[in-house]
């Protein structure tokens, strides 16, 4: 399984989930199957977006995408580090 951890802060949750929320179906044509969004716990203005992607080059060209860093400047967000990573193992206790 390929994972994108995305860890930024936003200037207005609520204008980002609007924009995040929207942009559901390009998301998914670029290859995301699932995702997780966070905060942290006593800011929740610190987002976590937690993904499982196809590929992890089809999720890196899409966060790369010149159309995407637009969106995210739409969208609030600031200094997003991204974290691509490959599962190798998952339980469950």
């Amino acid at each position: 399984m390929n994972y994108v951890l995305i860890i930024h802060e936003v200037a207005d949750y609520a204008a980002w989930k609007k924009v995040f929320d929207t942009a559901a179906a390009i998301r998914k044509a670029a290859g995301e199957q699932s995702y997780q969004v966070l905060n942290y716990e006593h800011d929740n203005n610190k987002i976590v977006h937690f993904s499982r992607w196809k590929s992890l080059a089809g999720a890196r060209s899409f966060f790369e995408s010149p159309a995407l860093i637009e969106i995210r400047k739409k969208a609030g967000v600031k200094a997003p580090e991204f974290i691509y990573l490959k599962q190798l193992e998952e339980g469950i206790l």
